[in-house]
């Protein structure tokens, strides 16, 4: 077979790298796609509360537990607002976390601090930082918009018997603790089962496993536990729902710097 010349390579590389480019685009348009639709099966449900355990358990296995409530509110064109509020134990008690997500702009957090009689922001640099000693960072705890990430479809993969979709997921805002999350979607209902956190330096970091899922109002999805394990750490942090409400009829006053402070 002759040797390739150089112009001969040049019209090779144009046949070729429109095909790449193609390719390439696809399978960020397909992850994209997929993100959009697990986002549209989960629009409308207006607002909920819902009481959660959390139990945290080092690396030899020694556990603590918390009671907590969460409450929430769908924002129209915009991210969604959460309030956490901590009942035990008693040393933490009344600790609550206010959130206001947003689509493209950080994310607005504050927590408050009743030991200290302070509520303090966070800052958006700080967002990667543990919430309260868990494995759960401020960032994982704000609603997930499809704008907070780019997209990229992976594959096609069984997960615990459930046909799903591999997709990779990059933040875009640069004080992100993770370069890149691999999320398995499954196919039927699109509820995000796994999830692997890749940190600053591209090392696994942490796993996010949602299980137990039950549907309400006959659409949407919620897990019943989560568990997120640290790799590096050998701890980790599982979180288990109870009481789903939705339509109670929170409103914006109930998602203030003073509801903040007055959550008991």
């Amino acid at each position: 077979m002759p040797i390739m010349g150089f112009p001969g390579f040049v019209f090779f590389l144009t046949l070729i790298l429109p095909a790449f480019s193609v390719f390439a685009e696809s399978a960020a348009d397909k992850g994209l796609a997929i993100a959009q639709e697990a986002d549209r099966r989960n629009d409308g449900w207006v607002d909920s509360k819902v009481n959660l355990e959390m139990v945290l358990k080092n690396a030899r296995g020694d556990e603590s537990r918390r009671q907590m409530r969460l409450r929430n509110l769908e924002v129209e064109d915009d991210g969604d607002k959460s309030l956490t509020i901590f009942d035990t134990p008693a040393d933490i008690k009344g600790t609550g976390l206010l959130s206001f997500s947003h689509k493209v702009e950080a994310d607005d957090q504050w927590l408050n601090l009743p030991a200290l009689k302070r509520v303090k922001r966070i800052a958006s640099k700080n967002k990667s930082g543990p919430f309260v000693g868990s494995e759960f960072a401020f960032e994982d705890l704000s609603s997930q918009e499809v704008e907070k990430y780019e997209y990229k479809y992976l594959r096609d993969e069984v997960l615990d018997g459930h046909e799903t979709f591999v997709i990779e997921r990059y933040p875009v805002d640069k004080y992100s603790g993770y370069t890149r999350q691999t999320a398995w979607i499954d196919k039927e209902h699109y509820r995000m089962l796994k999830v692997d956190y890749f940190d600053r330096k591209n090392s696994l970091l942490k796993t996010l496993h949602s299980t137990d899922y039950q549907q309400y109002l006959g659409k949407f999805w919620r897990p019943g536990s989560m568990l997120m394990y640290n790799h590096q750490t050998k701890r980790s942090t599982e979180l288990h729902w109870q009481g789903y409400e939705f339509s109670t009829g929170l409103k914006d006053s109930d998602f203030t710097r003073n509801s903040l402070k007055r959550a008991r």
